[in-house]
């Protein structure tokens, strides 16, 4: 085998291309990544090398992992949106009045939680990195239920502040709790898929939340209130939830000992190519460092805001706005039904078709057209009987956003290794959505009501730099992609001089490698 000389041309040109890949977003020499200890060790002790996986056990260990996280993370989003809802649904059914709200105290009701969620975020995400997730989130969910329930008792605005607020700090650790999960569990090509079931409980939530509030409606001379009697219900529910998720969930495969020793290492190994790894409880500053710079990062985390400011406007507001439409109360409940069948349709979908077509980005852009549409259309067509079910049908439109959050989630799932740096990334998009969806109730204004035009024309203006952020990011990713192709072609050929078909070892997976530093990493997008 020939040696290249040293400071040889091409092997100074193998150093420029490394550069160039690292420079991108930071310039700065690496320290060595370590292996988790208990990674480590799990994998010394079961393992010599990678194993090869079958498609028929593949199929077998992948439902294994369904009944044990994917119900988890589904049935758990659920009740997390739905008792985000029953604000919504609570709305309608007289708490403004019985707890004396006045002018922006009912939007604040939504902005305060959601700003506990923005402070709490960081810290959520870095217990995700130390603590064992499953009891963690067992926690979590049991604190909300109670809370909720509490929500029942209080009587004026400062109660239900206090309750919100404390409902945001608790609830906040769903969304990038499951999103580690599916990297932990879940094979990249399969994560779409994984965060669009999940995900579409928020659609599931609208269906089953107004049947639920309908319901609860319907009960009268009781000695409490219909919203209070949601409120303690659900809350009762979510808490007992909570406990059984301690006992159901496993923190990791290592550890998951409802399965077999020799599943558990297949399930570690089917995530292999993720390159993502599966856990590492060290903070490193340079992966901060890095995620802080990186245009990936920066790019996810502004189409989480520009995805959240609509998110959080209409989701605190739908059945007002539709109510103002001119439909009765008991034909508001029963559209929030065909509201959230039209949202599971968009999530569903873009999760299918991003695993068919292997497209994530342009799907994102496809999936933000339709909000457009319906923008325009309801900010040019006037409010008349004739008028209302064409009004209804564009608000309905509105709901894409939706699948744009899943296929957002899917791409920084995808493309953000180290742990670390998933931390920051995660913090980072989970924040943004927040500040989303903190702003998005405050552009509703009392005095703009019932059709809220100003709140109408904001999104316009963020739909707009969406489309612009998925175009850069989509053609970003294709260039990192190349320029790590080029690298790998050329030290190919001057080893054995195999050609330039890759050949990855998948030896880093689990290194706690960044994706910038591994190079067997590629970018989908």
């Amino acid at each position: 085998m020939s040696v290249l000389a040293k400071n040889s041309p091409l092997e100074r040109r193998i150093e420029d291309v490394e550069k160039d890949i690292i420079s991108v977003t930071s310039g700065e020499t690496r320290p060595a990544a370590g292996i988790d200890a208990e990674v480590a060790d799990f994998f010394a002790s079961q393992s010599q090398g990678p194993v090869e996986i079958d498609e028929e056990t593949d199929r077998r260990l992948r439902w294994m992992i369904h009944k044990r996280v994917l119900l988890v993370m589904v049935v758990t989003y659920f009740a997390q949106t739905l008792d985000k809802g029953t604000i919504n649904f609570a709305s309608i059914m007289g708490i403004v009045e019985d707890t004396h709200l006045v002018g922006q105290q009912y939007s604040w009701l939504t902005t305060c939680g959601i700003m506990a969620s923005l402070i709490w975020e960081f810290p959520t995400n870095r217990l995700i990195q130390r603590l064992p997730i499953a009891k963690y989130l067992s926690f979590n969910i049991a604190a909300w239920g109670a809370v909720l329930a509490c929500t029942a008792a209080c009587n004026n605005f400062t109660g239900l502040i206090i309750v919100r607020t404390l409902l945001g700090v608790f609830e906040c650790v769903c969304q990038p709790a499951f999103v580690f999960l599916s990297t932990m569990w879940y094979r990249r090509e399969e994560q779409a898929l994984v965060i669009g079931a999940f995900y579409s409980m928020n659609g599931f939530q609208q269906c089953v939340g107004g049947l639920i509030a309908y319901g609860v409606a319907q009960i009268q001379g009781q000695a409490l209130k219909n919203w209070q009697i949601l409120f303690t219900m659900l809350g009762c529910i979510t808490f007992v939830w909570g406990i059984f998720v301690g006992f159901w969930l496993p923190d990791s495969p290592m550890r998951a000992t409802c399965f077999s020793p020799e599943d558990r290492l297949l399930m570690a190994e089917r995530v292999r190519k993720n390159e993502t790894g599966i856990q590492n409880k060290e903070f490193k500053w340079y992966q901060v460092r890095e995620a802080l710079t990186d245009p990936v990062v920066l790019s996810v985390t502004l189409v989480s805001f520009t995805n959240g400011m609509p998110t959080g406007g209409l989701g605190a507001f739908s059945n007002l706005i539709i109510k103002a439409f001119g439909f009765t109360t008991l034909q508001t409940y029963l559209l929030a039904i065909a509201q959230g069948a039209v949202i599971m349709t968009f999530l569903f979908s873009a999760a299918y078709l991003s695993k068919r077509y292997n497209q994530k980005l342009l799907l994102a852009i496809i999936y933000t057209l339709p909000n457009i549409i319906g923008t325009i259309i309801f900010l040019t067509v006037p409010t008349r009987s004739d008028t209302k079910v064409g009004l209804l049908i564009s608000f309905y439109l509105t709901m894409a956003f939706g699948a744009v959050s899943v296929l957002n989630l899917a791409v920084m799932s995808n493309n953000v290794a180290g742990r670390t740096k998933q931390v920051v990334a995660s913090s980072l998009v989970f924040i943004a959505w927040a500040v989303g969806n903190a702003v998005g109730p405050q552009v509703f204004r009392a005095d703009d009501a019932p059709r809220y035009v100003k709140a109408f024309i904001a999104h316009m203006v963020v739909y707009a730099v969406q489309v612009a952020v998925l175009f850069f990011l989509r053609l970003y990713l294709m260039r990192l992609n190349v320029l790590k192709r080029r690298a790998a072609a050329l030290r190919e050929s001057t080893a054995s001089g195999e050609d330039k078909d890759e050949h990855l070892a998948h030896k880093h997976a689990f290194d706690d490698f960044t994706d910038r530093e591994n190079p067997d990493f590629r970018y989908t997008y």
